[in-house]
């Protein structure tokens, strides 16, 4: 059953779109320097700021893919999915896997002092919400209706709002 029309239809793969946003942010940041990290914070704050977000980021991921097994259901964008998943970090936030992703982003920017990397979280959102999060969101309300449509109310998008 490879029904095109079955999937959500995302601009790329979330994890791309965020490398993408690091190595920009690595590039700017060795072409035009911006010292503000450098200035803000020590050495010990930024690579114990940059781990701790690094580490969150990395978790929400893979406690968001154990959850889709566990329903059985692709993680991949591109696959019908076959539930809507709301138990586990999904009853706090309905984009754990992208949430994940910019905190990475972040962890990195801190860590080493890339301040275009800290600032490229900002277009890497919106990419996600409009690249990404928004044509899930589509798909799973024509494919789940009021299921979805009662999660999508209850659950932020972000976990914060």
């Amino acid at each position: 059953m490879n029904d095109v029309t079955d999937s959500a239809g995302v601009i790329a793969p979330p994890p791309l779109i965020a490398l993408a946003a690091v190595l920009v942010g690595f590039v700017l940041n060795w072409l035009l320097p911006l010292y503000v990290l450098a200035t803000l914070m020590g050495f010990w704050t930024r690579v114990v700021i940059g781990i701790v977000l690094f580490a969150g980021g990395i978790s929400l991921p893979v406690l968001a893919r154990r959850q889709f097994v566990q329903a059985g259901t692709y993680v991949n964008p591109y696959k019908p999915v076959s539930q809507v998943v709301c138990s586990g970090v999904y009853r706090y936030v309905r984009n754990p896997m992208y949430v994940g992703l910019m905190l990475i982003t972040g962890g990195l920017g801190i860590a080493f002092t890339s301040d275009w990397t800290l600032l490229m979280i900002i277009p890497l959102a919106f990419i996600l919400r409009n690249g990404v999060v928004l044509r899930e969101e589509r798909y799973l309300e024509r494919k789940f209706g009021d299921t979805y449509l009662r999660y999508k109310a209850s659950v932020p998008r972000w976990g914060i709002w």
